[in-house]
């Protein structure tokens, strides 16, 4: 990060942390599916499936709007 354009650096810093928790999202369901599942562990693990799902959401989200601003500073659209 540059410090010249703090909007994009802004932009870019939710982007990275979304990516961050998109990771442990799915790191958190892999350590759920390589258990012995009892049918408590079992929902467990789809929730995990769900949240690992919204936590890719969140990244997608966050990546337009970081690519939307690039756009925008140097292609002017």
């Amino acid at each position: 990060m540059s410090g010249e354009h703090p909007e994009l650096d802004d932009l870019q810093a939710t982007y990275k942390e979304a990516v961050e928790a998109w990771i442990s999202s799915i790191r958190k369901e892999e350590g759920l599916a390589s258990a012995n599942h009892s049918l408590t562990e079992i929902d467990k693990w789809e929730q995990a499936h769900l949240d690992e799902d919204e936590m890719r959401n969140s990244v997608k989200a966050a990546k337009a709007k970081y690519e939307d601003a690039l756009r925008a500073k140097f292609f002017g659209f």
